[in-house]
């Protein structure tokens, strides 16, 4: 009996899984277009360039814009019903200020292998994707790196569950410092993060990659709901069955 009630309850829990979502790493699949991090807590477009792909008309050359116009076109995204979308951002490193100095290991906010949970593109690129810096974090060059594995800066790819992931620069919705009309971005091509100052390349244009706080509700397979429902209902079943088998006359 015991063994039975152990089968079901695992079932039960396989059932609640597939309600919930299917994990990738510390990204959750919550359909429509969704992606949840549950150590960031935030949810990602799965179409890393839904700009690009919807047809925007504020973006050119396939899904490309400057950074104001990335930041309005976040701001105003309505996507599976929430409208509180932004740009992926930054805060320092090391919680207080940004470090521009350059590094290797991580250890400031300009340079490569940043694995903190403070930038949400170099954490998506490194941690989440699991994909390699143009150098580790001894300086050694890496042979395979980027999202192609040769550094290539041209097309895209889809990785792990992120969809139409572009092999260049995305902006970031963090200003390089406040008023400088510059902003932080990272470059998927080499696993490097940097920003462009007031007067560095006026008007380039880079890829966005919109994210909304939190967790959005998994729409339930009706499927996944029924075994759910009925691994439940079986198991309470035998519960009663065994309670009963355990009562004897007076």
């Amino acid at each position: 009996m015991m063994k039975h009630q152990k089968t079901l309850l695992a079932l039960a829990l396989l059932a609640s899984v597939a309600v919930t979502g299917t994990a990738h790493a510390s990204l959750v699949d919550r359909g429509n277009g969704m992606l949840y991090d549950n150590v960031l807590n935030i949810t990602w477009l799965q179409d890393a360039n839904y700009a690009g792909t919807s047809g925007y008309a504020g973006a050119v050359n396939n899904g490309k814009m400057e950074w104001n116009t990335a930041v309005t076109w976040a701001a105003n995204l309505v996507y599976g019903g929430f409208s509180d979308w932004r740009l992926a951002s930054n805060t320092p490193v090391n919680g207080s200020s940004f470090n521009t100095g350059y590094s290797e290991n991580g250890t400031t906010d300009f340079g490569y292998n940043i694995t903190s949970s403070n930038s949400e593109l170099a954490y998506m690129y490194n941690v989440n994707l699991g994909l390699k810096d143009y150098v580790d974090t001894a300086g050694n060059y890496q042979p395979t790196f980027g999202i192609h594995g040769n550094g290539s800066n041209n097309g895209q790819a889809n990785i792990g569950l992120v969809n139409n992931l572009q092999a260049l620069v995305y902006w970031s919705g963090t200003e390089y410092s406040p008023g400088s009309g510059g902003a932080w971005y990272f470059d998927t091509s080499a696993g490097y993060q940097a920003g462009y100052k007031n007067g560095d390349e006026l008007g380039a244009s880079f890829y966005a990659w919109a994210v909304r706080p939190g967790d959005v509700a998994a729409v339930p397979v009706p499927g996944a709901v029924w075994l759910f429902g009925s691994g439940l209902m079986g198991l309470l079943g035998f519960r009663r069955q065994a309670t009963l088998g355990n009562l004897t006359p007076a």
